[in-house]
């Protein structure tokens, strides 16, 4: 009997352990992005993402981000939609990186262009409590290809992520 209590407390233990490693997040926030076009643009925007935890340190996210220019500078705007894995330290405060991987948009001077994105960087997230996170800085080279030339252009974002 003693037996097949340690057997199901070690089951529940076990279990419990990766229902703790898995969650959801959701993350809002603002984005600065140099678009690599020539001449380069300074765009603002909002980014919206959300990832699934598999383990305590391997998750998929997906990335939604709109960069605008300013009314006085020349007309600019980018949108991308990206996804792909990320490596993280759990911990208060979470060291991660990632390669995404998906499309993008430019409107540029009249000129719109649509071509193949990616995008490799990484950041750090400080748990503020537990459901609540501050991602203090992501940083990402975004690779893309409009008007048939490659562009490498900076992405640098803050904001909050809610988990589930």
């Amino acid at each position: 009997m003693a037996r097949k209590l340690f057997l199901l407390l070690g089951l529940f233990f076990l279990f419990s352990i990766s229902a703790r490693a898995q969650g959801t997040g959701i993350f809002g926030g603002y984005t600065f992005e140099h678009l690599g076009t020539s001449p380069g643009r300074n765009l603002n925007g909002v980014e919206i993402a959300a990832q699934h935890s598999f383990t305590g340190w391997f998750r998929v996210a997906a990335d939604l981000d709109g960069h605008y220019g300013v009314p006085w500078s020349p007309d600019g705007r980018t949108l991308h939609f990206m996804a792909g894995p990320e490596i993280a330290i759990p911990g208060r405060w979470s060291p991660f990186v990632h390669a995404m991987v998906g499309i993008g948009h430019v409107h540029v001077d009249g000129l719109t262009s649509t071509s193949f994105a990616g995008a490799l960087g990484g950041g750090v997230d400080y748990r503020i409590a537990p459901l609540l996170s501050w991602r203090v800085i992501q940083c990402d080279d975004v690779i893309t290809n409009f008007f048939g030339g490659a562009q490498h252009s900076v992405r640098l974002s803050t904001g909050f992520m809610i988990r589930f």
